[in-house]
């Protein structure tokens, strides 16, 4: 059934270091055993260029290499992307026979693309004078996930790549939202993938940003970030299903190249936005899933934002120390994580995505209600209504709002 005034997330594709897959991400979110101590014992590290050992979030296993006719495509960003499309490929081809190739988008968001691949195949070409066979300069180019995607899936509609740092995917939803409400697509093939990679760990590390142990947010203790890799793809129609995009909003505050705001002005606006568009009071949102990078500036600015327009009592949460900071992958990769909570609607109740931290608060930070391993929310009326945001280098904010109706067991 079309419904012509909503739009829905119709599946979902998850990769991340949680696992590969939606159950198998959903069973690691969700365990009641969880805790910051076991995390903390269980991470992956690498050596930056200051000689720091820093823990990284991989994902899990070897990635098969892709082969004949897109080779030339292959990437580790690529190879993590073609594991989501995969896992939704079933539904991308029934969308396809029902509404043809050409009225299907795409848009997706990376950071990273194959920047490894190139920095890799440079270094071969000035130790050697020679580039490597297996290397194309298409790799490492920002369209390449898109161009793999709409090559490897026989997708005909628009087709473009959004990067705009840690904003990226959230605002890629918010785009596919347009295409389908402009008639330009039927349906969106849309989301975020981004892989880890040397520059991008340095970078972070020149700016004194990366953690050496697990990322805390908002703890008296945090030190940075964790970088982490991903992807999360949804396919995105008015088709009816369990879980609607109900709203997004963006803005720009400009304020640094590096820094948010203090006083989260660009991040409010963003939020005012995404409720504007969704219809929704700030009172209809029963939980906000927190950019909570674990930096200094971020956590401040953040706090005092949702504290002045939600107060101190909705349920909130940050799950980078889950995963790390997946840049241009993790608005879609935390809006999937929102989509996986939805699903499990029992009872008039929903799993919280737990707060993974060491439990030492900030005394300078407005004293947030932050969720449990365990916990479940409830709805609010006769809907659940929940916010993820995502806040990036250059004042570039996104918030995004899905609703599910609650069902009657």
């Amino acid at each position: 059934m079309i419904e012509h005034n909503k739009i829905y997330l119709n599946d979902l594709g998850l990769a991340c270091s949680l696992g590969i897959g939606k159950q198998a991400i959903s069973d690691a979110l969700f365990a009641p055993t969880l805790s910051f101590e076991k995390e903390a014992n269980n991470t992956a590290s690498e050596i930056v260029a200051s000689g720091r050992s820093v823990v990284v979030k991989r994902v899990p296993g070897s990635l098969e290499a892709i082969k004949s006719p897109f080779q030339k495509m292959d990437t580790r960003t690529n190879r993590i992307l073609k594991l989501v499309l995969d896992e939704i490929k079933t539904p991308i081809n029934h969308a396809k026979s029902m509404y043809g190739s050409h009225r299907i988008g795409i848009i997706l968001s990376t950071s990273t693309s194959g920047m490894q691949e190139g920095y890799e195949a440079l270094t071969h070409y000035q130790q050697t004078g020679t580039w490597p066979d297996s290397y194309c300069y298409r790799q490492q180019e920002f369209h390449s996930p898109t161009d793999f995607a709409a090559e490897y899936l026989g997708i005909g509609g628009p087709a473009y790549t959004i990067s705009t740092a840690c904003s990226s995917s959230g605002k890629a939803l918010c785009s596919a939202a347009r295409l389908i409400k402009a008639n330009i697509c039927d349906a969106v093939i849309v989301g975020g993938v981004d892989s880890l990679c040397d520059l991008t760990l340095n970078g972070f590390e020149s700016l004194d940003l990366i953690a050496q142990d697990l990322c805390s947010p908002f703890s008296r203790n945090r030190q940075g970030i964790n970088i982490g890799e991903g992807a999360a793809v949804f396919l995105m129609s008015r088709q009816r299903s369990d879980i609607e995009y109900a709203g997004g909003g963006e803005s720009s505050d400009a304020y640094h190249i590096s820094s948010p705001a203090p006083n989260g002005e660009g991040a409010e606006a963003a939020i005012k936005a995404a409720l504007a568009q969704a219809n929704l009071s700030i009172d209809d949102i029963c939980y906000i899933n927190l950019h909570g990078t674990g930096t200094s500036t971020n956590d401040l600015c953040e706090s005092h934002c949702i504290s002045r327009l939600f107060g101190t009592t909705i349920p909130t949460s940050s799950t980078k120390a889950f995963i790390g900071h997946t840049l241009g992958a993790a608005g879609a990769l935390e809006a999937g994580f929102l989509w996986l909570s939805l699903q499990q609607d029992h009872q008039a109740t929903i799993p919280a995505l737990p707060h993974l931290w060491d439990g030492e608060r900030d005394p300078s930070l407005p004293p947030l209600y932050f969720t449990t391993a365990g916990e479940r929310l409830k709805p609010k009326g006769s809907h659940y209504c929940l916010m993820s945001n995502s806040f990036a280098f250059g004042g570039s904010n996104v918030s995004l709002i899905l609703r599910k109706e609650v069902s009657h067991d």
